[in-house]
């Protein structure tokens, strides 16, 4: 079954695109390119308070499967 990613609602295209983002700052510090301190300056650019938890959640979510400390 497919799905067409832009009939979704703005609201579900931006958890998406957050769960993408949380993905790549955990690669990049799984890959030393950069640091920790990434995943602090990526979630206060956040300023809808459930869309950062949803965020950090999946931050949390990547480092497991990732194996990130």
């Amino acid at each position: 079954m497919s799905v067409n990613l832009s009939l979704l609602p703005p609201a579900e295209k931006n958890k998406i695109e957050l769960d993408k983002q949380a993905s790549y700052a955990v690669w990049q510090i799984k890959q030393a390119k950069a640091g920790p301190d990434l995943l602090l300056s990526e979630a206060q650019k956040i300023r809808d308070e459930d869309e950062r938890m949803f965020f950090e959640q999946a931050v949390q979510k990547y480092k497991r499967m990732m194996g990130v400390a």
